[in-house]
Order: structure tokens, then sequence, then C-alpha cells
């Protein structure tokens, strides 16, 4: 019989690992200030055309504004985390679904236990047990 499985795949921080780590936490977060930058001038475009009710209409863009500034928090705060972390520290980088075959007479609570991967600049280094 097979089942599914999640396994947690984590990855040991490298130098090169932390520089693209880095790069993608600083590529979202000008990203989302761009975002930002242009709902403001959506705002001020509508609020020009006077078709829509301006109160209503500004608490939906600074909804959507702060929404992002949260993100960028957020993105500030993994970056401060990332500064800390030490080469060779491991992270979680994400869980996946796999298929396991299993069959009468395995041990449940092994089976159950489930699998972590982990990777070194994108090569799978070591498979463990939970």
């Amino acid at each position: 019989m097979r089942i599914l499985q999640t396994v947690s795949v984590k990855q040991v921080l490298t130098e090169m690992s932390k520089y693209k780590l880095q790069k993608r936490f600083k590529d979202n977060k000008q990203q989302l200030k761009k975002e930002c930058d242009q709902l403001l001038f959506e705002l001020k475009k509508l609020e020009r055309t006077r078709k829509f009710t301006p109160s209503g209409l500004k608490t939906q863009f600074d909804k959507e504004i702060e929404m992002r500034k949260e993100k960028i928090k957020l993105i500030d705060f993994q970056i401060e985390q990332l500064d800390m972390l030490s080469i060779g520290s491991e992270l979680h980088d994400q869980d996946i679904q796999a298929i396991i075959d299993i069959k009468v007479g395995d041990n449940w609570d092994e089976v159950a236990k489930g699998k972590t991967i982990v990777i070194k600049d994108g090569i799978i280094v070591e498979i463990r047990e939970r």
C-alpha cells in the first residue's frame, strides 16, 4: 500500500544560500514598496476623477497600503534574523508530500515519524528520520 506523508525540507545555511535569501528578501521588499507607491498614485488619480466617494476610496487604498507595509516589516524582521544566523545553521525551507510504500509487518511508529530532507546549496546531502 502507498500513503502520502509530509516530509520536512531543511536548508543548510551557506554563504551562497545566505546571499540568495538576502537578495530574495530585498527584492520582495522593493516590490512591496513599488506597490505602495503605485497604490498612492492610483488613489490620487481616482480622487481627481471624482467618480467615487473619497472617504470609501481612501479607506480601501489605505487598507491595501497598510497590508503591504506590514509585509515589509515582516521582511525586515526576517532579514535581521538571517543576519544573526551562523553559517551551517539549518533553516526550515518547506514541507512536501511524499508517497511512502508500507506493507504488513512494517513498524508503524517508524513510518509515522516521517523524514527530513537536508539540502545544501541545492544538493540533497542527507535524508534523516525525524
